[in-house]
């Protein structure tokens, strides 16, 4: 027996010898994703800021608070930045409402620059030369930008315009300044990152830096209709040609009301709640009808109003006494309304069929939070039925869940009133983990346009998903 298996082992030697022989030398052409790209999940996303003038991002602050006048589109008397904060303070990011909600510029920069401060984000690492970096940021205040021009613009309507328009000027000095540099050569811009949470946000510029990352707060605004289809009738079809969820990431708007822990809850006697405007454009105009359709229901409150100091106190006191919050679409699918709803622990119900979530894939909407079709919706009295038929127990198991996932939505952690003990845990991080899972996609798309002959391009395709 003994001397059969040596001689079964010897026969084994000899027929492997002659493909040991043959084996290459050289490494193999196909590559491990890790080795051919450099990518790597566990480590920190490399991060290079782009060279920009400070008049382009803390500066603005500057400018906004040396503003004379209040926003020419907020009653004076409503606009909670006048006065401006003391001389010598920090200047703060706005607290006008308009603005804040579109604050995530602010703070992925601070969390770049100030790298020891309490938002500081663990998951990234800043590199001084843009050779070793994964991705570029490019740290211009386009919100802010935008805002000013449209508040305190020298004419109504000039927005648009390119003439006397400051917010252009910016937007060009940006581009201008970025796409000059090597960085941008060597990806074609695709590995850039630019903070466009304004749906106004470079608005003249958007198709000199479609190639990059970009983090909105939704793609409402960025669709165009494909002319084929619209033909056909087919108008929900759209063509992606500057957006996409393969390259781009979804960043939550900042909420604008306290955030209430989970041993503060009480009572909540109001079936369902929303506050905010009822005419809008495009996709708003289901919540038109759904208010036609709820105005009158019982204890179902749908008010009117703007978001100043009183309209605050009225929202926080019909989210917090509300079992349900009604999310349907506006001008845009989403709205800063749904992180408010979180903050309040009321639990959302979304009514928007196009509607993008921030951090999907790290957080599962539906333990938590209510979708409903706009066809079900717009049946009368379906939705209150509904939310009339779920029970006690799953509604206080949503209102758990909500308590946990609420430091994923806070952008600031040393804010008064928020709770978040470890900035890992909020939006911040958050967003540049969802960048860092982007790289893989990017580094494979600026590899095959290395290829490409002269002369030949790639054409647009609809990344829908």
């Amino acid at each position: 027996m003994k001397r059969w298996l040596v001689f079964l082992a010897v026969a084994v030697l000899l027929l492997s010898l002659p493909v040991l022989l043959l084996r290459p030398t050289s490494p193999p052409l196909l590559l491990s994703h890790q080795q051919s790209s450099g990518y790597n999940s566990d480590r920190r996303l490399r991060v290079y800021v782009a060279d920009l003038p400070r008049e382009l991002n803390h500066g603005l602050l500057d400018l906004y608070w040396s503003l004379p006048t209040a926003d020419s589109r907020i009653p004076a008397t409503s606009d909670p930045d006048h006065p401006p904060p003391p001389r010598g303070a920090r200047p703060p990011y706005p607290d006008s409402p308009l603005i804040k909600q579109y604050s995530a510029e602010y703070w992925l920069l601070d969390s770049l620059w100030r790298p020891g401060s309490s938002s500081s984000a663990a998951a990234v690492r800043v590199v001084e030369d843009w050779r070793d970096a994964d991705v570029v940021f490019v740290p211009f205040f386009a919100t802010l930008s935008a805002e000013m021009e449209l508040g305190w613009g020298a004419s109504k309507g000039g927005f648009r315009r390119k003439e006397g328009n400051e917010d252009y000027r910016r937007q060009r000095e940006v581009v201008d300044r970025v796409t000059a540099h090597p960085a941008w050569r060597r990806s074609g811009g695709r590995d850039h990152v630019f903070v466009l949470t304004d749906p106004m946000a470079m608005w003249h510029v958007r198709k000199e830096i479609a190639p990059a990352i970009l983090l909105v707060v939704d793609f409402g605004g960025w669709y165009k209709l494909d002319s084929n289809s619209a033909r056909s009738n087919s108008s929900h079809m759209i063509q992606h040609t500057q957006v996409s969820l393969l390259k781009d990431v979804i960043v939550p708007y900042t909420h604008l009301l306290p955030t209430m822990q989970l041993s503060e809850n009480k009572d909540r006697p109001t079936l369902l709640y929303f506050k905010g405007a009822k005419h809008r454009h495009r996709g708003g105009l289901v919540r038109e009808k759904l208010w036609d359709l709820m105005v009158n229901e019982p204890d179902v409150i749908m008010e009117e109003g703007f978001p100043n100091a009183t309209g605050r106190e009225q929202s926080i006191k019909g989210m917090r006494t509300s079992e349900f919050c009604l999310h349907p679409a506006g001008d845009t699918p989403s709205s800063c309304r749904l992180f408010d709803a979180v903050a309040s622990l009321c639990i959302p119900v979304i009514v928007s069929d196009e509607i993008e979530l921030p951090f999907e894939g790290m957080i599962d909407y539906t333990e938590f939070a209510i979708f409903v079709s706009v066809s079900q919706a717009m049946r009368p009295k379906w939705l209150t039925n509904y939310l009339r038929s779920i029970p006690r127990e799953q509604k206080d198991e949503f209102r758990r869940n909500m308590a946990r996932i609420q430091p994923a939505f806070e952008y600031d952690s040393t804010y008064p009133g928020r709770m978040i003990s470890n900035p890992q845990d909020g939006a911040v991080n958050h967003i540049w983990k969802k960048i860092h899972q982007k790289l893989p996609m990017i580094q494979e798309a600026v590899t095959r346009e290395k290829r490409k002959p002269d002369g030949t391009s790639i054409p647009l395709r609809c990344h829908c998903t």
